[in-house]
C-alpha cells in the first residue's frame, strides 16, 4: 500500500493570512506581484547596506567576483524574505496600487 497518497496536506502556519494574500483576479494578482517585487528590493537594498562594513580578506576572500554574488545572493534572499511576507511592505504598497486603479 503507498502510504504517501495517505498524507495530510501541510497547510502555512498561518492559514488565515496565507488565504487572505490570495489574489481574486488578475489585476489584483499583477498588483500583488509588483508589490512584492518592490518589497524584495527594498529588502535587498537592505542587504546590500548591512554587509557593507564587512570585510573579507585572506586567501579566500575579497576581490570583485565576491562582490558581484554578494550581490547576486542579497537580491534571492530579498525575493525569498519578500516571497514569505517580508516586512508587509508588499501588503502597503498593494493597497496603494488598488487605490490609485480605482482613482482613474
Amino acid at each position: 500500500m503507498d502510504v504517501t497518497a495517505l498524507q495530510p496536506i501541510a497547510l502555512p502556519a498561518n492559514a488565515a493570512q496565507a488565504a487572505a494574500r490570495l489574489p481574486v483576479d488578475k489585476g489584483e494578482a499583477a498588483a500583488r506581484n509588483v508589490a512584492e517585487d518592490y518589497e524584495s528590493f527594498f529588502i535587498s537594498m537592505f542587504l546590500e547596506s548591512m554587509f557593507e562594513g564587512v570585510e573579507t580578506e585572506g586567501m579566500f576572500g575579497g576581490g570583485h567576483a565576491e562582490k558581484v554574488y554578494r550581490s547576486l545572493l542579497n537580491q534571492e534572499v530579498g525575493k525569498s524574505i519578500a516571497q514569505q511576507g517580508g516586512f508587509g511592505i508588499a501588503d502597503s504598497v498593494m493597497r496603494e496600487i488598488i487605490k490609485m486603479q480605482e482613482g482613474l
